[in-house]
């Protein structure tokens, strides 16, 4: 992990022990100097291991003794500049992989890992063992008998589900906590018999229990995936007379013009065929509530540019959409500490209008995301602008983003990600063709270019102005680059006189508040957080109130809590809702680990490609929250959702890491 001699400017040096604990020890009155915390990795592991014998997860119980949820953690107010730690990685919103991990199996977290001076490892954990949620639920009950009231199974004795709640309840592994987050916040658990936690609402003989007094309320998340356009979808039965329309235009070489007025605006209204039972299925339940009366100018005339809803989002911070850990959870966390603007994962267009559910999923909103946007991965123009038509009638966004940025082999050799800034002729129809059939402002995300020496951006931000684009997200490194060296503020200075007077908002290496100042100096309309919001999410409350917070290990560990809670609430607190909520957690501590406390380090701020040292902290909890083994993680991941189920494994999604 890097050498003392590389690495102690981010870190007080040296170890005190107490001759009782062997705790690091710190003089009141004394500085914080070179003398207290650095460590060997052998020393770190063995302290985590002795003490991990002697009081497994006494830490839970200090942040929250009755088990509730805690509002926003009191803020730790310090004098010191900033300072926090390590590189996470995944990316900003748009190729998070090509984000960098330093996660390890737990086979190789063993203290004698890999000695340092071995070369780095780079890249996906390709070979890794993918098991499914559902493989740690073999034995589950029929869906029918979950949901309430309970119906007749449809495939009768071809079903290969469970059919006896008694059996099911008998093999069923223990509870792993006495309250249900789900029943506590909506009156009733929709798990049912299924819930990890099932002991806190199930009467007797496995009735599932509701709270009269609090009412059944429905998740407040929006954007799901209709069945019966799903259905279309995978029949080809839907039709996208504006994108087609925009597409021949584009073919002969004219400029997209408004449609005709009323046969156009019945079928964008949402109907995939003329069919009038599909016109009614196109748009969800969970979007905008759809109302009768007299027909009226706004439904049958296209809105002209000018008459396009603004995005008016200047001075902002905008949390990136960020690949995998970018999940609806964490964004609700991030929006708690101060993030302004949201977007969701990357989601690939192509299996989008096959309405495949999990990439669907990626476009779910919650209710406190007031400003929310999705981005779209693409290659092609007629792809990318019929799922543009798609989504104005079915999701209920503020704005959706083009991915210009994603560095990674499988998206850039299809055309996809950056391959779009040396493609102007299919990138400059993908523009015109999607701000043509969205009712939404359009954005775009890209990097300065795809080699380090031939910046793209420049030029290309003059046009995007002229396509329909209404802002413009640059990260300032190359594709080449990936997440090496800093990213190059002066060059997105330049950008900002080029795109003008379209917004340009920068993104890269954001990590304290001194580092968003300065990149609010280079002209920029705002700035773009991404793995900054991974290693430490309250770093918008920091930018906000032009601080460092010295946050303490149970605050972080209460963050830890509420992303739990969030996870359940979001995938479920069936077996499988626990395991995605405990992937996704562990995902999230490969980066958590590489916070380093603001009381430990001697200069700030701390820079984001800069690695941290191995460091024992002020308690066994924070020594804990800065392990990079993934042993370690898996141990506060059962502080926080149980006991793993047998055979469990996990190893990252990459194996490299962002340093140099």
């Amino acid at each position: 992990m890097g050498t003392q001699g590389q690495n102690s400017s981010c870190l007080c040096v040296a170890l005190q022990c107490s001759q009782a604990g062997g705790w690091p020890v710190l003089s009141s009155e004394l500085p914080i100097s070179r003398s207290i915390y650095l460590t060997t990795k052998e020393r770190f592991h063995e302290f985590l291991e002795a003490k991990g014998q002697e009081k497994p997860s006494r830490e839970t119980e200090a942040g929250d003794p009755g088990g509730n949820d805690l509002g926003e953690p009191e803020a730790k107010r310090i004098r010191l500049e900033d300072g926090q730690t390590g590189d996470g990685r995944t990316e900003d919103g748009q190729t998070e992989d090509g984000r960098t991990e330093d996660g390890r199996t737990e086979e190789a977290a063993e203290p004698g890992e890999q000695p340092q001076a071995q070369k780095r490892a780079r890249g996906q954990n390709k070979g890794r063992p993918h098991v499914k949620p559902t493989h740690y639920d073999k034995d589950r009950l029929c869906p029918s008998l979950v949901q309430e009231p309970a119906t007749q199974c449809a495939f009768g004795a071809r079903c290969r589900f469970l059919h006896d709640v008694g059996r099911y309840l008998a093999a069923k592994p223990a509870d792993l906590g006495p309250r249900c987050v789900l029943f506590e916040t909506f009156g009733r658990c929709p798990a049912g018999v299924t819930c990890r936690f099932a002991g806190a609402h199930l009467g007797p003989g496995g009735r599932n229990l509701v709270r009269q007094e609090q009412g059944v309320q429905a998740p407040p998340v929006r954007n799901g995936l209709d069945k019966a356009l799903q259905q279309q979808l995978r029949k080809r039965q839907v039709r996208f007379e504006r994108a087609e329309q925009a597409l021949r235009q584009l073919s002969r070489g004219q400029l997209p013009g408004p449609p005709s007025a009323v046969p156009e605006a019945t079928e964008a209204e949402g109907a995939p065929a003329q069919d009038p039972q599909e016109l009614g299925t196109v748009a969800p339940a969970s979007g905008p509530v759809q109302t009768c009366g007299a027909l009226t100018d706004e439904d049958i005339v296209r809105l002209r540019p000018c008459e396009k809803r603004r995005l008016d989002i200047s001075g902002k911070l905008y949390l990136a959409p960020l690949t995998t850990c970018g999940n609806l959870p964490f964004r609700r966390v991030c929006k708690r500490f101060g993030a302004d603007v949201t977007c969701g994962e990357m989601a690939v267009c192509t299996n989008l209008l096959q309405g495949q559910t999990s990439e669907w999923a990626l476009l779910r909103r919650h209710q406190c995301e007031d400003i929310f946007g999705v981005q779209l991965e693409g290659a092609f123009p007629d792809t990318m602008t019929k799922c543009a038509e798609l989504l104005n009638r079915t999701v209920d966004v503020d704005f959706v983003d083009i991915n210009v940025g994603c560095p990674i082999d499988l998206v850039y050799k299809k055309g996809g990600g950056c391959a779009l800034m040396q493609r102007s002729g299919k990138f400059q129809q993908i523009v015109r063709g999607m701000s043509q059939v969205l009712d939404v402002p359009l954005t775009v995300k890209l990097r300065t270019g795809v080699q380090e020496r031939t910046p793209l951006a420049h030029r290309l931000l003059p046009e995007l102005r002229t396509w329909g684009a209404a802002l413009v997200t640059l990260h300032g490194r190359s594709r080449e680059q990936r997440y090496t060296k800093l990213a190059d503020w002066r060059y997105i200075e330049q950008c900002v006189a080029a795109a003008s007077p379209m917004p340009l908002f920068g993104n890269g290496d954001i990590l304290s508040y001194e580092d968003a100042n300065r990149a609010m100096q280079t002209g920029v309309a705002g700035v773009m957080i991404a793995r900054g919001a991974l290693l430490k999410p309250w770093l918008f409350t920091e930018i906000k109130e032009q601080r460092h917070w010295d946050i303490s290990a149970s605050e972080r560990l209460d963050i830890l809590r509420d992303f739990t809670h969030y996870g359940l609430e979001h995938w479920g607190s069936d077996t499988q809702g626990v395991e995605r909520t405990r992937r996704f957690l562990l995902e999230w501590l490969s980066f958590l680990c590489r916070y380093v406390p603001v009381g430990l380090l001697e200069r700030l701020p701390q820079r984001l490609n800069e690695r941290p040292p191995y460091f024992l902290g002020r308690d066994y909890l924070e020594t804990l929250l800065a392990s990079q083994r993934a042993a370690d993680w898996i141990r506060i991941s059962e502080m926080l959702l149980g006991p793993v189920p047998r055979d469990f494994v996990f190893l990252p999604k990459h194996k490299a890491n962002a340093y140099k």
